[in-house]
């Protein structure tokens, strides 16, 4: 059964209202337009974002009920706050993000193709540029180990992807990351779906319109987002 969607004017920043996303796939509300960095952060800025597969119009989601993590409920579990206090690896951030999104792009498995096409990568490597997007780096023996990426706006943290090439490095970035974001107080990392392995670090599902009051109020690609975490 086809789906009949709202389709972006080039033209135009404008996105439907979220509360008329489809229920069935959850969250989808529009399809087209581009990735332009203001379109990007258009989206954001009102809890929407890119996602979509190989041979697919580009598509726009604002899934409900949304996965979020609020830093300060981070989980660590017992293995994994013995790993870290035997600081097996080591981390920062924005020292190598085209590395991360290479590392985010790469095959997983069970899963054909990525999301992470090289159009994708060119925007957020544009708002990586422009101060907006930032990485968090996992090194071991000064390798690459793993990491996570996403768009930093005002108080909220969207976080995109992140992956491992040794086990349980982006669980380090992630814990790395909430106690960071604790530390300068921002108040959520947005996970956008479901997935097991979130929710045991401690992220959980809330109503979108919950999710919509922690939104920034504006958006300005001339205006980098506070983001002071070194």
């Amino acid at each position: 059964m086809s789906i009949a969607l709202p389709w972006l004017d080039d033209d135009s920043l404008d996105f439907p209202d979220t509360a008329t996303a489809l229920a069935n796939p959850n969250g989808l509300l529009a399809a087209g337009g581009d990735l332009q960095p203001a379109r990007l952060l258009a989206a954001y800025q009102r809890g929407i974002f890119p996602w979509y597969s190989e041979g697919q119009p580009l598509l726009w989601w604002s899934p409900d009920p949304r996965m979020v993590l609020f830093p300060k409920e981070i989980k660590v579990s017992h293995s994994l706050s013995k790993l870290l206090k035997r600081e097996h690896f080591s981390v920062t951030t924005d020292t190598a993000f085209a590395a991360v999104l290479t590392g985010c792009a790469g095959p997983r498995r069970g899963v054909d193709g990525t999301w992470l096409d090289p159009a994708m990568q060119t925007a957020y490597l544009t708002l990586h540029k422009a101060g907006h997007a930032h990485s968090v780096e996992v090194w071991r023996d000064h390798q690459l180990a793993g990491g996570l990426y996403g768009i930093a706006l005002d108080g909220i943290f969207f976080g995109e992807s992140m992956f491992s090439h040794q086990s349980s490095a982006s669980r380090v970035a992630l814990v790395w990351l909430a106690r960071k974001l604790v530390e300068y107080g921002i108040q959520v990392i947005d996970c956008q779906l479901p997935s097991p392995h979130l929710e045991s670090m401690g992220a959980r599902l809330v109503p979108r319109r919950v999710f919509n009051e922690f939104l920034p109020a504006t958006a300005d690609i001339s205006r980098p987002a506070r983001w002071p975490i070194q």
